[in-house]
């Protein structure tokens, strides 16, 4: 297993920031993944680490060792690229073997090492065919197979799913969660699926413009986001986001959009006046065809799922209003139909015209949060 840390860490394009001063720690044997949207630095710095490319500035430390300047092969770390890059003339045993057979480990050693990573990752029925008569999973089954017989501290593993359909990335999302579970070692995994992180993650590093947003376990990333951006970028379907404002009434904070007026609660009593956006989860919207609720509105569209309905409304946001309901209750629903809607007091957010959030107390998060090394 290997601790990894980075110190102060960028790079630079010419001009452009791609990573920004980052300040990180991986544990020995954690399960880390890097999340954000598309150009936010997660793969650089996967990259950075790996050694395919060289820092701007700052640090690369595994077990307290600068290496910065060693070679990907003398980092003792396995890279899992997106694309499969299996050599399509050898066959599965052949292209599993290569880095081996690149360090001349002896023909019966290397036979039983494959022969153990193959079982490791439920392959052996594939080791004579060619990559070719693979299909998606098990072309990647092979290369994990290929990284894991050269017995890495640390696995690198850079949006492995994300060529995969629907089906086959759960499975190879429970196959990388195994694998970690029977190895004991390090796991840094990028991707930009939300879902990956939450499912797979110890830890969730949420990156965006080169900067660590928030650090946290997948349930602390999810019911206590750092602000609007982490909150946004959560959540299948997103977080209701309404834009209005905070205004006093009677003493009381009371959120205003439209002509919906939303009392907020005793923690947030101290919300400023002015422009806000507030922000409350579909989980935790309820529908209430019985006339009680905070809000009155129209029902735009329902679409039932089976284990759950979602329900649409237009709130005054750039999105629908969401709310989820359990089960096929609500699918009868019909559009133009009135209800009304309770909203979770204990489950608001509320976000300043900067995105950062009101944390009570006149408080707001920063917008982006460092790590701090260690």
């Amino acid at each position: 297993m290997a601790r990894i840390e980075l110190v102060n860490l960028r790079k630079a394009y010419g001009s452009v920031l791609a990573v920004r001063d980052i300040n990180f720690t991986i544990e020995d044997g954690e399960f880390i993944v890097f999340v954000g949207p598309s150009g936010c630095g997660k793969t650089t710095t996967l990259r950075m680490i790996a050694g395919f490319e060289d820092p701007t500035a700052g640090e690369i430390k595994i077990d307290g060792r600068v290496v910065n300047d060693l070679e990907p092969r003398d980092r003792g770390l396995g890279m899992v690229f997106q694309s499969h890059a299996l050599f399509p003339h050898k066959t599965v045993r052949q292209n599993i073997e290569f880095g081996l057979r690149m360090k001349k480990v002896p023909p019966d050693e290397r036979a039983k090492e494959v022969a153990k990573v193959a079982d490791i990752v439920r392959i052996p029925h594939l080791l004579d065919k060619m990559p070719a008569q693979c299909s998606g999973g098990e072309s990647q089954r092979v290369a994990l197979a290929r990284t894991l017989v050269t017995n890495p501290s640390t696995f690198l593993l850079d949006e492995p799913l994300s060529s995969l359909d629907a089906k086959l990335r759960r499975e190879l999302r429970a196959e990388c969660d195994r694998l970690h579970e029977v190895l004991k070692k390090t796991f840094i995994f990028v991707t930009h699926d939300q879902e990956e992180a939450m499912t797979l993650a110890d830890r969730i590093v949420v990156m965006r413009g080169g900067l660590i947003e928030q650090v946290g376990t997948p349930m602390e990333i999810y019911s206590n986001p750092i602000n609007e951006f982490v909150a946004d970028f959560f959540g299948s379907p997103s977080m209701n986001l309404v834009p209005g404002e905070v205004v006093h009434e009677g003493g009381r904070p009371v959120f205003r959009s439209g002509g919906v007026a939303i009392p907020l609660p005793d923690r947030m009593k101290a919300a400023p006046a002015g422009k806000a956006t507030l922000g409350i989860r579909p989980e935790h919207v309820a529908i209430r065809r019985d006339g009680t609720g905070d809000i009155e509105h129209t029902v735009r569209l329902v679409e039932p799922l089976g284990k759950d309905t979602l329900i649409y409304f237009e709130l005054g946001g750039e999105r629908p209003f969401v709310s989820i309901a359990e089960g096929l209750a609500l699918a009868t629903m019909e559009t133009g139909e009135k209800v009304k809607m309770a909203l979770s007091p204990d489950h608001l957010f509320l976000f300043d015209t900067d995105g950062k959030r009101f944390l009570g107390e006149g408080r707001t998060a920063p917008a982006a949060v460092q790590a701090a090394a260690g």
